[in-house]
């Protein structure tokens, strides 16, 4: 049988199969009920609260707790297996919220990672978000494990079709947590300045939710939103903490300079040492309690981490991440399309400090205004980067209002522009629009959306073909879950101050996920079938690629995973396609060709954990077989060992060749405030090998202390040649009004 023809019959296979499997499957949902409520007791002095992880104030007696928290997994709706108990105070100036953890098992704990916002997936944890302009939309996301590492993100539209909101790591709240482990548990104090948060002062009622993970039993437990299409960051189904009143922000002014002093060493150049110092200045101010403006001065990321190293074997460009703090907060309020960033983004902050080759341009200033205001959500930013020799600098400027309408949906709009400096080139520019419309409660409990836009980059020259367009309808939920996707991208669309990954293309996609949850399995959380259908073609109609994948996987109540995927790919080259050095494939020639996935990875929580996957089948004129994988080393509380490798041998008519990417990361947590991080990177095709290691020390939230050290070495064969040593030390203090 084709495989091509698989999807039909894995679908009868559905329909066949379902009467008995629906039969195995416990699926629990919320009986309709009143939205879950926490009341915040107010405490004026003399009654004070000293944040030391030990709940023994007078005022935490008078606390109304909330508990009963109710399981998503394993045991979807039934009563959380250790008690939990959640007391919210507040003053003038500040929220507490204390937490008490009860455990049956106290010794069996987990709380290895201490870094401040480092992933606590492998660890007990306490996680709760605040919704303070019960929006539904936007928030703060907040978690801490046993060992009181601390970490924070602004909570922001989530993009690639999931739903709900998503994380901004970057976000680096001022607030203040302490930790006590005791023979019942573990204790949790919290102290949020309202400064660190926006809100309207004359709300009756904020948005939140809790939720405590038991690592050892891979239990997840929370306060309201437990069904498994709900969750912490489906802020529709949180609960409301009321009673707040009379709070203060201050005057909203946040003024957080810093000094940098910079070694830069590249040998065989006439000037090999080169010191540099510099000093900037970031200003956040509250224009209104919903609405803040930030400006930088002299702006400098020299604490940023380094970016992954990857290896690309397609044609189109990879996609990097964002990592500069300054272009990471408030990134929800520039958001559009909800398009996943890889494929199209219509504002991509790389473009503005960055060249070609991710090095760092000097940028003059920012400007920023992000928040809520007049009903509308609203994102601007104007940047200057400075001239620099062979390399004009330019001016970008972004505006992106939106809508909120109904309880999930918004149309909104975009216009960014870029211009560069004395080059006698047009301005460049995109404006277009948006819309989402979603809901929760689509046939009961299940979520819906539907998204589309509509977007145009005039260049100056008046070639025209330059709009980009698409609609998508989403079905994300837990049994069941598809999607599907037509959008197209005219041969002269290129977002100056975005991203695409094509253009002169056409796409059409349909997802089906089929996910069951065997009913007391004591092995078997979740088994899933997948058919995922991606078909491109150029703007006049021909087919250029196609891409139909078979997954099959399953999640296991111990937190291991494995997975079988099937791809039958089809290409069509239109141009000379170079994969690598002496090796070009020509254009013109169909190729159809199939390759299988296995993939299997460890739960976190272990002392040992893994990922590994295997690939192969032809590829191309030939064929192709990767091998990657990584091992995760916890050999005590804050140490973290990773080691990451792929290796890809491939074989064409045209030529032979192979990659390797090798990447170790160390890090040292000595506590909570204080750690170090070294980053190892080496790939086959740049022949590059990297270095960088960065201490970072919070003296206390706000203010800190960076050391960053990086190393780059050329692999010439013979030896390891030295290309530069690069040293900067940046400390940065943040002054509140």
């Amino acid at each position: 049988m084709p495989l091509r023809h698989c999807h039909i019959w894995l679908c009868a296979l559905y329909i066949a199969a379902w009467p008995k499997i629906a039969a195995g499957q416990s699926i629990a949902v919320p009986a309709p009920t009143q939205q879950a409520t926490a009341v915040a007791l107010r405490i004026d002095p003399p009654d004070s609260i000293a944040v030391d992880g030990v709940l023994d104030e007078a005022a935490w007696e008078r606390a109304e707790p909330i508990g009963n928290f109710t399981q998503s997994e394993p045991r979807n709706g039934e009563h959380e297996t250790e008690r939990t108990e959640i007391r919210i105070l507040f003053s003038e100036d500040n929220l507490y919220i204390g937490a008490q953890f009860f455990d049956s098992e106290p010794d069996r704990m987990l709380g290895n990672q201490m870094v401040r916002d480092g992933g606590l997936g492998s660890d007990d944890r306490f996680m709760w978000v605040l919704d303070p302009l019960n929006d539904r939309r936007s928030g703060y996301f907040f978690e801490i494990n046993p060992a009181g590492a601390m970490g924070d993100a602004q909570l922001v539209p989530a993009s690639g079709g999931t739903g709900g909101v998503a994380q901004n790591r970057a976000w680096n709240g001022i607030w203040l947590a302490r930790v006590r482990r005791h023979d019942q548990g573990w204790t949790v104090e919290v102290e949020i300045p309202f400064r660190t948060l926006n809100f309207d002062p004359e709300a009756a009622e904020w948005g939140a939710n809790f939720q405590r993970t038991v690592r050892r039993k891979n239990e997840e437990d929370y306060w309201t939103g437990w069904a498994r299409n709900q969750g912490l960051y489906s802020l529709v189904s949180s609960g409301r903490i009321v009673g707040l009143s009379n709070v203060s922000q201050g005057h909203g002014l946040d003024v957080k300079p810093y000094v940098l002093g910079n070694f830069l060493n590249e040998p065989g150049r006439p000037s090999s040492n080169v010191f540099k110092g510099s000093e900037g200045l970031d200003l956040f101010y509250n224009l209104t309690p919903q609405l803040r403006a930030n400006v930088t001065i002299n702006t400098d990321f020299a604490q940023t981490e380094v970016d992954d190293r990857q290896v690309n074997l397609t044609r189109f460009p990879l996609f990097f991440p964002e990592k500069r703090d300054f272009f990471l907060e408030s990134a929800g309020n520039f958001d559009f399309s909800r398009e996943s960033q890889q494929d199209m983004t219509a504002f991509f902050s790389r473009r503005i400090g960055l060249n070609e080759r991710g090095q760092p341009q000097d940028i003059d200033y920012g400007v920023k205004m992000a928040g809520t205001a007049a009903g509308f959500n609203l994102g601007v930013m104007q940047v200057r980067t400075g001239d620099q020799p062979g390399t004009p600098g330019d001016d970008f400027t972004i505006v992106r209002p939106k809508r909120q309408f109904f309880r999930q949906s918004y149309a909104g709009v975009i216009y960014t522009r870029r211009s560069t400096h004395g080059s006698g080139v047009a301005d460049r520019q995109t404006i277009g629009a948006d819309f989402e419309l979603a809901t929760s409660r689509f046939r009961g409990s299940q979520n819906l959306q539907v998204n589309g836009y509509f977007l145009r980059t005039p260049d100056g020259t008046g070639r025209g073909d330059d709009a980009g367009f698409g609609v998508r309808v989403l079905y994300p939920n837990d049994l069941w879950s598809g999607r599907l996707i037509a959008k197209e991208f005219q041969k002269n669309f290129d977002p100056a101050v975005g991203f695409r990954q094509r253009a002169d293309n056409r796409e059409y996609g349909a997802r089906l996920k089929f996910a069951p949850r065997p009913r007391n399995s004591r092995i078997v959380r979740q088994a899933g079938a997948e058919v995922w259908l991606d078909w491109f073609s150029d703007t006049r109609g021909r087919w250029t690629d196609k891409n139909d994948q078979y997954i099959f996987d399953v999640d296991f109540q111990s937190g291991d995973g494995a997975s079988f995927t099937i791809n039958q790919l089809y290409e069509n080259l239109q141009e000379p396609f170079r994969i690598a050095s002496g090796v070009t494939l020509p254009p013109g020639v169909d190729y159809e060709f199939r390759r299988y996935t296995l993939r299997a990875d460890s739960t976190t929580r272990r002392a040992v954990a893994f990922t590994t996957n295997i690939s192969f089948g032809s590829f191309l004129s030939g064929r192709r077989r990767d091998l990657g994988g990584s091992i995760s080393l916890r050999p005590r509380r804050g140490i973290l060992l990773q080691l990451n490798a792929n290796f890809n041998r491939v074989e064409l008519l045209e030529g032979r060749f192979s990659t390797r990417l090798l990447r170790a990361t160390i890090n040292t947590q000595f506590n909570p405030f204080v750690s170090v991080s070294n980053n190892v990177q080496y790939d086959s095709v740049s022949r590059v090998l990297g270095w960088q290691s960065r201490f970072r020390w919070i003296t206390k939230p706000g203010n800190d202390i960076y050391f960053v050290w990086m190393t780059n070495w050329i692999d010439t064969e013979a030896r390891l040649a030295t290309l530069d040593h690069n040293g900067a030390l940046k400390l940065l203090y943040t002054y509140r009004l």
